[in-house]
């Protein structure tokens, strides 16, 4: 079995409204947010009972130089749907 199995990965880099598709943003612009913070994403994956498991030492395959980290999170539905969510979630904490 492997480790993880039946979670997903959530970097950083999928929420956020400054990169491109090619530079690894998965939902829209209009969905996104700008600059998520690790913890921002954290504390919203976990509001929404994702039951997110932080991993900070890791890089974004893309950008492998820089250490933004990844969450681990329950997979109860599409990755897409679930960016989506998380990404409301933060504009929602943030009060936007």
């Amino acid at each position: 079995m492997m480790k993880d199995e039946g979670r997903l990965v959530i970097w950083p880099a999928y929420l956020d409204k400054d990169r491109t598709r090619a530079e690894g943003r998965i939902i829209s612009k209009k969905s996104a947010v700008s600059k998520p913070e690790f913890d921002e994403i954290l504390k919203a994956a976990a509001n929404l009972g994702f039951s997110p498991v932080p991993e900070t030492d890791k890089s974004y395959p893309r950008a492998w130089w820089e250490k933004s980290g990844r969450i681990m999170i329950d997979n109860i539905e599409a990755k897409n749907d679930s960016v989506r969510k998380i990404a409301a979630e933060i504009k929602k904490i943030r009060g936007n």
